[in-house]
This record gives C-alpha cells, structure tokens and sequence, in this order.
C-alpha cells in the first residue's frame, strides 16, 4: 500500500481540502431546513414506514448560494483528485490500492501527531 510519503503534495493537499469541504458541506445541509423551497408539513404513513417533515421555511439566497459555492468546489476538487498525473504510473490493483490509502490519508497523519504527541 502507498505510503503518504509516496503521494505528491500537491495531491494530498487536494485530498485534504476534498475532505474539509465535504465536512463543511454536510454540516450545513444538517443545519438547513429539509427543503430548499417553503413547503407545508407532512405525515405520510401509507408506505413501509411512517414518513413527518415538519413545515419548511426553505433556504435563504444566501444558503442556497453557499451550499452552491461548496458543492462547486467539491467537485473541483474530486475532478483534481481522480485525475491527477500521479495516476497514471499506477495500473490495477495498485491504483485501487493508492487511492484508498491518499482517502485515509489524513487518518493516519493525525495518528501519527497524536503519537508524536507528550
């Protein structure tokens, strides 16, 4: 399996940011109401499970502008990531085995400072 080392830094700074993005993009979609647009409540128990949503006061242009502007760079960045020139000197299973250790990554460097850590 690549060592983080292996990695460009590039590569692992795209990977990283990736991740940041995607924490801060989920979070705010918690935050949010559950529809982007003003709808009435609901409580639908005809399916396999009963279904409640409160009633939602939709998102603000300014939250639909941020959610836009996250999920923008979101895919920027996973288009960098996959795409990178690093990539290309991997074939098959190394190239498997590469991407899943640059996605874990920022597991083992954290590690690594909680262990060099008094």
């Amino acid at each position: 399996m690549a060592a983080t080392d292996d990695f460009p830094s590039d590569l692992l700074a795209g990977q990283e940011e990736l991740h940041q993005v995607r924490a801060e993009l989920s979070a705010l979609l918690k935050r949010l109401p559950w529809s982007v647009e003003p709808l009435d409540g609901f409580s639908d128990d005809n399916g396999w499970r009963k279904v409640e949503r409160p009633a939602s006061p939709g998102w603000t242009e300014d939250e639909q502008a941020e959610v836009e502007k996250l999920r923008r760079r979101e895919h920027e960045l996973a288009v960098f990531v996959s795409t990178h020139r690093y990539w290309a000197g991997l074939t098959g299973s190394d190239r498997v085995h590469a991407r899943s250790a640059l996605k874990h990554s920022h597991e083992r460097a954290d590690g690594a400072d909680e262990e060099a850590s008094p």
